[in-house]
C-alpha cells in the first residue's frame, strides 16, 4: 500500500501543509514538529510523489543529454556522470544520439517532441549559434564541446588547445621531435579537431621545431579503425614519427596497433598520447597516455547550469562560459 500525505500528517498530528513543508525543505518549520513528520514518514515508509510535484510546478522532471555518438566511450563515460549529477534534483536523464546529423540535431534543439524535457544538456556537432537561437523554442540549454561557444545557451568545455599544448610539450620532453598529430579535421563541424591541432602546433613553436604538415594525419571520425588507417597511411608515404599525438583515446588505441602490425615499439620506437582518458586506456598493453579531462566535474557543472537556468525561468542572464580543468596522465605508452 501506498501512503499518502494524508496518512503522514494522521500520524504526526499536524496538517497536511506541515508535510509538505517539510518534504519540500521549507526552513519555517519547529524542530519538534519537523522531527515528528520525519518519523512518521520513515515507519510508513512514505516517497514523495515527485511526477505529480513536478506537473504542479509545470515541469517534467526529466532532462535530455545529446551527444553525436554513444559508441564513443568518452560520451558514455560522460553520460553516466550526467546521470549521477541529475539524480541530486531528482531528475531522470533521457540520452540522444544526434549522429551529428543536422535534422535530428534541430529536433533535440527545440526540445525533443512536444516538450517532453525541462532541459538539454548538448553536444552538437552540425548546428551553429545561430540555428540554436532560432531553434531553442525557450528551452533551458547548456551547450558542450567547441562547435558553438560563446553562442546564445551556458557553455561547458575544457580548454582544448592548452591540453593538447600540454601532451605535446610532455612528448617533447621525452626527447621526441618529429611528433604526428592523428585525428585532423578540416570541415566545419571539426572545431575541436582544429583546437587539438592548434595546440600541437604551438607546442611544437615554443620548442623551435617547425610543425610539419607531413606529420598531420587526418581521420573522418576517431574511432580505432580510424587511427590504425591514419598511421598506416603515414607509415606507407614514408612518414615515419618518433611520437604520436591522437586527438582521443580511441584514435590511439587504433595508432598503437598499426604501430605494432609494422614492427614498432611503444614507445621505444614511437611514443603514443591521446585525449579523454576513457577506461579502456587505463588497461590496454601498454597503458595509454591520456590527456584527462575531469569529467564528473564537467558533468556536474553542467547540470547545475541547467537547474539554474530552470529555476530562474524566463529571468534574462547572459550565458555563461566555463572551464573545467584538465590534467596530463603519464603511462606506459610515452614510457613512464
Amino acid at each position: 500500500m501506498r501512503h499518502r500525505l494524508k496518512d503522514v500528517a494522521e500520524r504526526a498530528g499536524v496538517s497536511v501543509k506541515t508535510v509538505s513543508n517539510v518534504v519540500n525543505g521549507y526552513v519555517h518549520v519547529r524542530p519538534d514538529t519537523r522531527a515528528r513528520v520525519l518519523e512518521a514518514i520513515s515507519e510508513l515508509d512514505y516517497r514523495p510523489n515527485i511526477s505529480a510535484r513536478n506537473l504542479r510546478r509545470g515541469r517534467t522532471g526529466i532532462i535530455a543529454l545529446a551527444v553525436p555518438e554513444l559508441d564513443l566511450p568518452y560520451f558514455a563515460e560522460l553520460a553516466r556522470h550526467v546521470v549521477t549529477a541529475a539524480a541530486r534534483h531528482d531528475w531522470t536523464v533521457l540520452i540522444d544520439q544526434t549522429s551529428g546529423d543536422r535534422e535530428q540535431e534541430r529536433l533535440v534543439a527545440g526540445g525533443i517532441r512536444d516538450h517532453l524535457i525541462d532541459g538539454l544538456i548538448f553536444s552538437p556537432l552540425a548546428l551553429t549559434g545561430a540555428d540554436l537561437n532560432a531553434g531553442s523554442q525557450g528551452t533551458p540549454m547548456v551547450l558542450l564541446g567547441e562547435r558553438v561557444d560563446h553562442g546564445p545557451a551556458d557553455h561547458v568545455a575544457i580548454d582544448n588547445v592548452a591540453a593538447a599544448r600540454d601532451a605535446t610539450a610532455h612528448l617533447i620532453a621525452l626527447g621526441r621531435r618529429r611528433i604526428a598529430a592523428v585525428g585532423a579535421q578540416h570541415t566545419a563541424e571539426a572545431a575541436t579537431a582544429r583546437l587539438r591541432l592548434a595546440g600541437w602546433s604551438a607546442a611544437l613553436t615554443d620548442a623551435g621545431l617547425d610543425p610539419d604538415p607531413a606529420l598531420v594525419a587526418p581521420a573522418p571520425s576517431w574511432h580505432r579503425a580510424d587511427g590504425a588507417a591514419a598511421v598506416r597511411d603515414l607509415l606507407a608515404r614514408g612518414t615515419r614519427p618518433d611520437a604520436v599525438l591522437c586527438f582521443n583515446d580511441t584514435l590511439a588505441l587504433g595508432a598503437i596497433r598499426a604501430l605494432h602490425d609494422a614492427g614498432l615499439r611503444v614507445p621505444a620506437d614511437v611514443a603514443v598520447a591521446g585525449f579523454d582518458d576513457i577506461e579502456d586506456g587505463r588497461y590496454f598493453i601498454p597503458t595509454l597516455t591520456t590527456v584527462a579531462p575531469d569529467k564528473a566535474d564537467l558533468a556536474r557543472v553542467a547540470v547545475d547550469l541547467l537547474a539554474a537556468r530552470i529555476a530562474g525561468g524566463d529571468e534574462p542572464v547572459p550565458p555563461r562560459e566555463e572551464t573545467v580543468p584538465h590534467r596530463l596522465i603519464v603511462r606506459e605508452s610515452t614510457g613512464r
